[in-house]
């Protein structure tokens, strides 16, 4: 994926598996993760000046806490938090679930928010929360949205994505990729991302590196 990813370009890429509640995808136990971010170390060195910068999709669980050891996500570059189960919650829980995940310290990017799927077997309707109360708790704790790229995802939906825009916040467009050809997947993103407004100065993963660190470094993640 690091080679792939500098062959199309790309200065850096952040590494994010899956947390342990997502058995389907093989999720990171504590353990494999500690061995993962030895084995990020190791690869830096040898694919220098490319970066590999550490981190992780966690579960956002029923109660908005992160699916992982509060103290290893503090060592992460970058935490994205996820909702894979209870997607049919009703409105105001589903609304206080992606608050309180948003408030958590050690979270960056609330990942593909409305879990909708528009093609393929797996097709289903957005979950229902109030975006304007989303969107505000990403401002205030300064967090990114996700614009995820993936064909069948295309998340959040362009009305709610323009929500996003007027409330001034910012953005992350990711690829969601799980095999290396799935990179070149990320002009989707910039795509929707362009047709809704979204402006460049807004989207953490444009900044160098050193500033997309210096910007998850304020989200005050010591355990």
């Amino acid at each position: 994926m690091a080679e792939a990813a500098r062959d199309l370009g790309h200065d850096y890429m952040v590494l994010t598996d899956h947390s342990p509640r997502l058995t389907v995808a093989n999720g990171l136990s504590a353990e494999r993760l500690e061995q993962q971010l030895d084995d990020v170390a190791r690869l830096n060195g040898e694919l220098a000046p490319f970066r590999i910068l550490t981190g992780i999709e966690v579960d956002i669980l029923s109660d908005g806490s992160l699916d992982q050891d509060p103290a290893l996500l503090a060592r992460l570059d970058l935490v994205v938090g996820s909702v894979h189960s209870e997607l049919r919650m009703d409105e105001k829980p589903m609304t206080r679930r992606l608050v309180t995940a948003l408030a958590d310290p050690h979270l960056d990017v609330l990942g593909h928010m409305t879990g909708r799927m528009v093609t393929g077997k797996r097709r289903r309707p957005p979950s229902a929360f109030d975006a304007e109360i989303v969107f505000a708790a990403a401002v205030r704790f300064d967090k990114a949205i996700e614009v995820n790229s993936r064909p069948e995802r295309l998340d959040p939906p362009k009305r709610i994505l323009r929500l996003a825009v007027e409330a001034g916040c910012r953005f992350s467009i990711d690829s969601d990729a799980h095999a290396p050809g799935q990179l070149a997947w990320l002009p989707f993103g910039c795509d929707r991302a362009a047709a809704c407004g979204v402006p460049e100065a807004s989207v953490v993963n444009a900044m160098d590196a050193d500033g997309l660190l210096a910007w998850t470094a304020t989200h005050e993640k010591a355990d």
